[in-house]
């Protein structure tokens, strides 16, 4: 089928009309180039759901894209079967989560409708609190303002994993026009009242945090979605109020004063810092555009702030949860995180996990789960009651450094001391990472076939003791598209093509026993981490 036809057969039936006047203007002037943008490929249906920019087409995100994958996952769950939709405040969110409801009732689901933008979080909490047999967010988390994304979760409340990833593909694959797909009923759908952000806040109070209230804060949601529930929470728990910056406040899908919406990128916590330093704060602390990740840092006495790795805040995380909980427990990471969390699991006597990157492989863990957390800001914190969100949560893992923070402050401490106290007692663990965002795709494949046609023998000035392509399932884990380099000296180098953005990761991690002052070590490390930056940097040619 030619271009032209195909996307003469998309505008037939495209119910929106800001795509439907970018795709008329195109087929008008015969612009085969941005047609072969929108139609030479599609948006494939994965474990991470949809993602991608908005726009026309099958390789756009927009009202037909979002109906054809509603009817998919309705033919897979069937009539009868309940569904949770959430929404965030990006462009489209809103209406694509009114398709999706139209879409599902039309097949004869049942669905239960967020009543406003809210966190990722809720929506997880809300699948099982709601006995559902399924749940969907429209969300693209910490993308650029032009993507949004669609998200699946199935019943217990965690991200759908293979096989079903699959069959709902399928499903999407067989569904013909969305203009004749049946919509509003024969299923119900019922739009939910506030309660059930009073419920996920219940839920999260019963995290461990702890006694200690005297903290003040400085907040940041970067335009998303989290600050009503974070602040009702804190509020709730018997915290101060958390000041947020006021620029940053509000929802804007324009996302108007960061390059990136995401916490980690530079710049983008600079306002938080500003205001931290205003208000003398103890803490400053940062969701991304969903709330399902947190940042923290640590105002300095001199001025300026420290912000924590994601590993750092992991560590502090789960040591707190394990001193909080007891019985047989697991606490969990991904293959690109610290190695630290086996060692403090190790210390305490409980089961560690270590998965595949991405939280729908975390949660499946094993049995006993109380925390899990990636590298990337992403953590899931539990107490003897188990995860109230079987997801990354920005704001439970909020709540729960607050309170460490607190009892630190109490003693007269900072959470920079906690860290250092781990330092001695687990070795520093100094970590790292390599990105390399690229517009052409082709490079990220060509780097990791360069580095499997040449592996090096050694990176940073330390031999490299194994490599474990983890494409084939070395190193025990179900197959990926990455490289694993254990080196000499206790460090450890893993590559990887992004699952959600056009980047090549480098994770590196280097382990530095504290036989003199914790500073030294961190100084000693940072100058490891440098050596094998530059010798990643040359054999990936980017």
């Amino acid at each position: 089928m030619s271009l032209l036809r195909e996307a003469r057969d998309w505008l037939a039936q495209d119910p929106d009309p800001d795509t439907r006047t970018e795709l008329s203007d195109l087929i008008e002037r015969a612009d085969l180039a941005a047609l072969e943008e929108r139609f030479g490929a599609k948006l494939e249906f994965g474990t991470a759901g949809l993602r991608g920019e908005l726009g026309a087409g099958p390789n756009r995100m927009n009202r037909v894209t979002v109906m054809r994958a509603a009817a998919g996952l309705a033919k897979v769950l069937g009539p009868g079967k309940h569904v949770v939709i959430g929404y965030d405040a990006r462009h489209k969110s809103d209406e694509f989560a009114h398709d999706t409801a139209a879409v599902l009732t039309g097949a004869g689901l049942h669905v239960s409708l967020l009543p406003c933008p809210l966190p990722t979080p809720v929506l997880a909490f809300a699948v099982r609190h709601l006995d559902a047999d399924a749940g969907v967010t429209v969300t693209a988390s910490h993308n650029p303002p032009r993507d949004n994304g669609y998200k699946v979760y199935w019943g217990d409340g965690s991200q759908i994993v293979p096989p079903i990833d699959s069959e709902i593909s399928a499903a999407i694959d067989s569904v013909g026009r969305v203009d004749q797909l049946p919509l509003h009923g024969p299923g119900t759908l019922t739009e939910l009242g506030e309660s059930i952000v009073d419920d996920y806040i219940d839920a999260v109070l019963e995290l461990p945090l702890g006694d200690a209230r005297d903290l003040r804060i400085a907040y940041t949601p970067l335009h998303g979605v989290g600050a009503a529930t974070l602040t009702g929470a804190f509020m709730a728990a018997g915290f101060e109020t958390p000041m947020a910056v006021e620029e940053q406040r509000n929802p804007d899908p324009d996302f108007p004063t960061v390059s990136f919406p995401n916490p980690e990128e530079p710049g983008a916590m600079d306002l938080a810092v500003a205001l931290a330093a205003k208000l003398g704060s103890d803490l400053v602390l940062a969701n991304d555009p969903d709330a399902d990740r947190c940042a923290a840092g640590v105002p300095l006495p001199g001025g300026g702030c420290r912000m924590l790795t994601g590993d750092e805040i992991g560590g502090l995380l789960a040591e707190h949860v394990i001193t909080h909980t007891t019985g047989d427990r697991m606490v969990a990471t991904t293959i690109v995180s610290s190695t630290l969390l086996s060692k403090i699991a190790n210390a305490h006597g409980v089961r560690y996990g270590e998965t595949l990157t991405g939280f729908k492989w975390i949660i499946k863990a094993g049995p006993g789960l109380v925390f899990g957390y990636e590298e990337a800001i992403g953590y899931s914190v539990g107490s003897d009651a188990g995860l109230p969100v079987r997801d990354k949560d920005g704001i439970g893992a909020a709540l729960t450094l607050a309170g460490i923070a607190a009892t630190a402050k109490r003693d007269g401490r900072t959470l920079l001391d906690l860290l250092d106290d781990q330092a001695r007692r687990y070795g520093l663990h100094a970590t790292s990472q390599l990105s390399f965002r690229v517009d052409d795709l082709s490079l990220i494949a060509d780097a990791m076939g360069r580095l499997r046609a040449t592996p090096p023998s050694t990176l940073g000035g330390r031999a490299v003791a194994r490599a474990d392509d983890l494409a084939k399932g070395d190193g025990g884990l179900p197959p990926t598209d990455g490289l694993r380099y254990l080196l000499a000296g206790d460090a450890r180098v893993v590559v990887r093509p992004s699952g959600t953005e056009p980047k090549l990761k480098c994770y590196l991690e280097v382990v530095v026993p504290v036989t003199g002052t914790v500073p030294d070590a961190r100084a000693q490390a940072g100058r490891h981490l440098d050596a094998l930056k530059t010798d990643l940097t040359t054999h990936l040619g980017l």
